[in-house]
């Protein structure tokens, strides 16, 4: 293990030393951080799998995905719950993301009949949610108008919080054997979990934003100790709800939700009453405070790149089958696209806009912590193989569609260089 981290501490520095000549070659962190672990994991003599089945490789995943959760949270502008364009996030996230679910799941069925049903939900929930980890630059092209940028951003913020009540329930039925498995007894420990974990998130997230902002206006805070304070607010929301039997997944990201609304508001009721300078009016010191905690995430993200990386040769050792590779091929294409264009009908964007928006959904982090997770705690043979066999593939597919692809995709599909660049767009979507 300790050979592990040196060589990922050492693939993650080159990759840092040399960001700016990499990325204009087209080779973004997951790129090269996956081909450092491919490389490590080919001529190391340690077992791969005993090395990934370990209780610290689990709780550092739990880690990695709460605070995830809780930098997606807070990066939602327009200072609304759907961001700027609340019709479009609302339809992918509640209509496209339950079909997309339900899609994946029967073909999964279809593909490997012997799987029973729970597997094939974990799978579903491993390979939906989208992330856009291995195409950072994908989602600020300037091809791409800002209505597809807004949908999305919170898109990818939101769906993994969403997703991960429904991928407990399950990991209980699939095989967790600290849970019971019936799926009345699931379901009756997922709910409460659930629900724990969003009073604990409104709680926890509401309270920090508000003794954050106290400390400000009394001037108790260096630019130092607020950037530390921020960082350690979704590791508090993780373990305390997980200290009560509670989700800390979706604690974290309901605390992330909170956090950034109750910070806003105090903001705008300075502002209101005169009390906010134009200094603060000009610098939202909660953008400021979250440099740090962006920078840790950053650095977890590069970590799962290379996990990948490993994870594929102990994955391709075995050989991934042509059912695997048919399932991640379809999830990444049009078990996304033709949900999402059913969804969006009637929203006012343009046919390509919609195709944009179904076209242009990575996997990625999330997808690696939740692959990350159900092999861990299931239990070991083809079922735990077969989730981390989806999990590869799905990913290292979308690092080649998405990463190293997606700018000529989004050229293809914006006719960007044979048109004039677009109008602004502002305000509200019209009616449909």
């Amino acid at each position: 293990m300790n050979s592990f981290l040196l060589a990922a501490a050492i693939a993650m520095l080159v990759r840092s030393l040399a960001a700016s000549r990499l990325d204009r070659w087209n080779l973004g962190a997951p790129v090269v951080l996956v081909l450092a672990g491919v490389a490590v994991g080919l001529l190391s003599d340690t077992s791969i799998d005993a090395a990934l089945n370990t209780e610290a490789v689990q709780h550092a995943a739990e880690i990695v995905l709460a605070v995830l959760l809780f930098v997606d949270a807070t990066e939602v502008r327009a200072g609304r719950l759907w961001g700027a364009y609340p019709g479009p996030v609302a339809r992918v996230l509640l209509v496209a993301m339950p079909l997309s679910l339900a899609l994946a799941a029967g073909l999964g069925w279809l593909l490997f009949p012997g799987l029973p049903w729970s597997v094939l939900l974990l799978i579903a929930c491993v390979t939906v949610p989208t992330d856009f980890a291995p195409a950072e630059r994908l989602v600020r092209d300037p091809a791409l108008s800002a209505r597809v940028r807004g949908v999305l951003n919170v898109e990818s913020g939101y769906n993994d919080g969403i997703i991960s009540p429904l991928f407990l329930f399950g990991l209980i039925m699939a095989g967790d054997h600290t849970q019971r498995q019936s799926p009345l007894d699931a379901l009756a420990t997922a709910l409460p979990f659930a629900v724990k974990a969003v009073l604990a998130g409104i709680a926890l997230g509401s309270l920090l934003a508000w003794l954050l902002d106290l400390a400000h206006q009394a001037g108790w805070l260096t630019a130092r100790s607020g950037r530390v304070a921020v960082l350690l607010v979704p590791l508090l929301a993780y373990t305390a709800t997980v200290a009560v039997d509670g989700n800390g997944f979706v604690a974290s990201f309901v605390c992330g939700i909170a956090f950034r609304y109750v910070h806003r508001l105090r903001k705008a009721r300075r502002v209101r009453d005169g009390l906010a300078d134009h200094a603060e009016i000009r610098q939202d010191a909660l953008s400021r405070d979250l440099g740090l905690l962006e920078e840790v995430t950053a650095l977890l993200t590069m970590s799962m790149w290379f996990v990948v990386g490993i994870t594929a040769v102990f994955v391709f050792s075995f050989g991934v089958p042509w059912r695997a590779i048919l399932l991640c091929a379809a999830v990444l294409t049009v078990v996304r696209l033709v949900p999402v264009l059913i969804s969006l009908l009637g929203t006012g964007l343009s046919v390509r806009e919609r195709v944009l928006v179904g076209a242009l959904g990575p996997r990625g982090t999330t997808t690696v912590v939740f692959g990350l997770l159900a092999f861990n705690r299931l239990p070991d043979g083809e079922v735990a193989g077969s989730v981390m066999t989806v999990m590869v593939t799905c990913v290292l597919g979308s690092v080649l569609l998405h990463g190293m692809g997606g700018g000529p995709l989004v050229r293809a599909l914006t006719g960007a260089g044979r048109r004039g660049p677009e109008q602004p767009v502002s305000g509200a979507l019209p009616a449909g």
